[in-house]
């Protein structure tokens, strides 16, 4: 039964090959302990002097999920998914709105831990959550970016039908100079003609519309 206080913690995405579920307080630890090195965190977190930096990375992790859920309303939210292949966690996968009940656009973040990488499963549980965006939530369009030299992400959306968004220059997460940001775009129109959501399952999501600004009316929208 769901949680009719938070029901979102019972929704669920699954593909041929993945589930993905939000994270949790109980799940911080192992997402902290397998936090890849060169995942890019959010250079305006604060960091703390622990004399190691796995355990600094994993207070940003803490303090990130922390601030994630106190601060969710229906115009401004983000959602992060475990993904887990065969009962294993491979990595985390993140969705968000902003003024999502007007602007109906979704963004996009996700990382992999590096024994998983390489099988195709950043476009799969992309996919999953484009899904649950276009599908139940409404959206029109969803946007990602990346570091220009991030083949891999930027191939994932490229693969999803992504099309190019401009560029930006932004501070990079260790704090020291700037680099260039690649950002893209996919329509509704582009992904429901491409037929992507197929085989992805959703459930669990109609007690949570209200938590995006939604009442039900949207889930039919084709």
């Amino acid at each position: 039964m769901p949680d009719r206080y938070w029901p979102l913690a019972g929704l669920r995405l699954t593909t041929e090959r993945l589930t993905l579920r939000p994270w949790t307080e109980a799940d911080l630890e192992l997402v902290s302990d397998t936090l890849p090195a060169d995942l890019a965190l959010d250079p305006a977190a604060p960091r703390f002097d622990l004399g190691d930096e796995q355990r600094v990375r994993g207070v940003m992790t803490h303090q990130d999920y922390w601030r994630q859920m106190g601060s969710w309303t229906p115009q401004e939210w983000r959602l992060t998914f475990l993904v887990h292949t065969d009962g294993q966690f491979v990595g985390c996968q993140g969705l968000e709105g902003s003024d999502f009940p007007h602007l109906r656009t979704v963004d996009s973040s996700s990382f992999l831990v590096p024994g998983a990488r390489g099988r195709g499963l950043g476009k799969d549980m992309r996919r999953a959550v484009l899904a649950l965006a276009f599908g139940p939530l409404g959206a029109l369009a969803a946007i990602t970016s990346a570091w220009h030299h991030n083949r891999a992400s930027l191939g994932v959306s490229r693969a999803l039908g992504y099309q190019p968004n401009g560029e930006s220059l932004h501070r990079r997460d260790d704090g020291e100079g700037v680099d260039t940001m690649v950002h893209l775009r996919l329509l509704r129109a582009d992904w429901l003609a491409s037929g992507l959501a197929d085989g992805v399952a959703v459930t669990g999501v109609e007690a949570c519309l209200p938590f995006f600004g939604l009442d039900g009316a949207l889930e039919s929208t084709a």
